[in-house]
């Protein structure tokens, strides 16, 4: 059983990887973008509505679906006071209790809370609601129910990897995941 969760998590983690390294590209569109909108506005006196949106689009899909990378890297926003200080075992049970308290329920949340929202707007095909702006704002609101996915995945990794880690802390002889804790 053990096993077979561990390549599972291999191949979740490679998915979510893969993933994150391609949208962290997005950073060069949103860069190159914003510098196209900040020359034509000061240097040609001229600006462009989707070029602008373009730059809220490229913001979303960054954040939205570098969530999961983010953490599967272990670089969200965490309140490290007492937990540098911890040990091991300490860290992988916050580690474990902090994403079946806290992860998993915003993500069901956000998945539950969200379904309608995405759905009304593929409903009426919602577009930019500047004249000259981009279409396809519906498919901008459907980042948020693949972020909610993409983080429910992500949680549920995190629980299995920390589980198998403090099974590995009090049964020496069963394998332990790579990794741990920072």
């Amino acid at each position: 059983m053990e096993k077979q969760l561990l390549v599972l998590l291999r191949y979740h983690d490679g998915l979510q990887n893969t993933l994150g390294r391609f949208f962290a590209w997005g950073v060069l569109s949103l860069v190159l973008i914003t510098a196209l909108v900040v020359v034509l506005r000061y240097g040609f006196d001229t600006g462009s509505i989707a070029l602008q949106e373009a730059i809220t689009y490229n913001h979303a899909i960054l954040f939205m679906l570098g969530i999961s990378y983010t953490y599967l890297h272990d670089e969200h926003v965490r309140v490290d006071v007492f937990y540098t200080n911890y040990s091991a075992k300490k860290k992988y049970w916050v580690n474990l209790l902090g994403s079946v308290l806290f992860t998993l329920p915003v993500a069901i949340f956000l998945l539950w809370g969200s379904f309608d929202y995405v759905a009304n707007s593929w409903a009426i095909r919602e577009g930019s609601a500047e004249a000259g702006g981009l279409g396809y704002t519906y498919l901008l609101k459907s980042l948020i129910l693949i972020m909610a996915g993409l983080l429910l995945l992500q949680a549920l990794a995190i629980i299995g990897k920390n589980a198998l880690a403090l099974k590995a802390l009090s049964f020496p002889e069963f394998s332990p995941i790579q990794g741990g804790p920072r």
